[in-house]
Formats: C-alpha cells, structure tokens, sequence
C-alpha cells in the first residue's frame, strides 16, 4: 500500500512540475513582474513540499495549488499595500512634526552653495526634500522614481554633501555646521 501512496505522491508532484510554466504565468499575469512571480511560485512549491502528504490525487493537486497561488496573491498584495501605508505614514509624520524654525535658520550657508557641485540628481532631491520641505514619496513622484530608490538616492545625497561640506568647511561641518562661521577653504573643484 505504502508503495502505490508513493507513487501517487509522485505523480501528483510531477504534475504540478508539469504545470509549473503555467502557474508562472498565471502569478505574472497578476504582478506584472517575472521575478516576483517566480518568487511567489518558489515559496508556494514550498508549502505545498510542506502540506502535500495529503493530496492524493493529480486533478485536486492542481486545483490545490491555483487555490494556493491566488492566497499567496491576496498576502503579497495586503503585504504591498501594508508597506505603501508605513511610507504614507511617515511622510504625514514628517511633515507633521517638521524642522524647527530657530534651527534651519542656523543651518551653514555653504550647504546651498555646494549644491550644484553634486550630482543633479542628488542635488535636485536634497533641493527638494531638504530646503523645499516635500516628502520623500513626493519628491521622487516629482523626478520620477518609487519612493524607495528616492529613499536610497537620498542617503547617497547626503553622503556626498557632506564629504563636500567637511571638505569645503573643515571642521564646523565635522561638528555639526551649526551656527557656522568658517571662512570656506579655497579647494580646486569648489566654489570660491
């Protein structure tokens, strides 16, 4: 008995193997991207290595795992949209609390000079986000990336803007260009 169990489990396994070029394009057709639709059918072949001692028929097994597909359409869509409401969230929070008055006045002057030595497109997102006051999901809808990449631009943005300010301002920039007096420091490369 155990041996025709055996054989009905591999039976059942090739069949959904056999299928496999179908569920991909079932997932894709619905995501609308082939890497996160192989990934949703990797983690489903998972589960089903997990639950498919008791499928014991081909026919069933396939309808199974559609069933299974389309669930793990509902939590990767619940999942997408639970993320775009913690960066909605964010940003509300952000603009909410907002910089204090008394501090952006003190900010160091040099930082608005040394835009234009950055990248375009960092100084265009610091220009925004930074002296515009515009949300991170605004801002990257304005120059035309997703939040996320605007998130790591961002970053990337900051970085390079301080590299230049500690190289332009010395150390008023290393210790926080507050109330900054330097004398910019006459670098090749940088605005006098």
């Amino acid at each position: 008995m155990e041996h025709a169990e055996g054989e009905s489990g591999e039976s059942i396994v090739r069949a959904l193997v056999d299928s496999h070029r179908h569920f991909l394009a079932f997932l894709e057709r619905r995501v609308g991207s082939r890497a996160v639709a192989e990934e949703l059918l990797q983690a489903a072949f998972v589960r089903t290595l997990e639950k498919g001692d008791a499928l014991r028929d081909e026919e069933r097994a396939v309808a199974w795992f559609y069933r299974l597909l389309r669930n793990a359409l509902v939590d990767h869509y619940r999942k997408q949209a639970a993320e775009a409401r913690v960066l909605e969230r964010e940003s509300l929070e952000a603009t909410e609390v907002g910089p204090d008055p008394e501090l952006k006045q003190t900010v160091c002057a040099c930082v608005g000079e040394l835009l234009p030595t950055l990248k375009p497109e960092y100084s265009e997102l610091l220009r925004q986000v930074e002296l515009e006051e515009r949300s991170v999901p605004e801002a990257a809808a304005a120059v035309g990336i997703t939040p996320n990449n605007a998130g790591v631009r961002l970053h990337r943005a900051r970085q390079a803007l301080k590299q230049q300010l500690e190289r332009s301002c010395g150390s008023c920039a290393t210790h926080g260009c507050l109330d900054c007096s330097c004398q910019r420091r006459r670098e090749p490369g940088l605005p006098a």
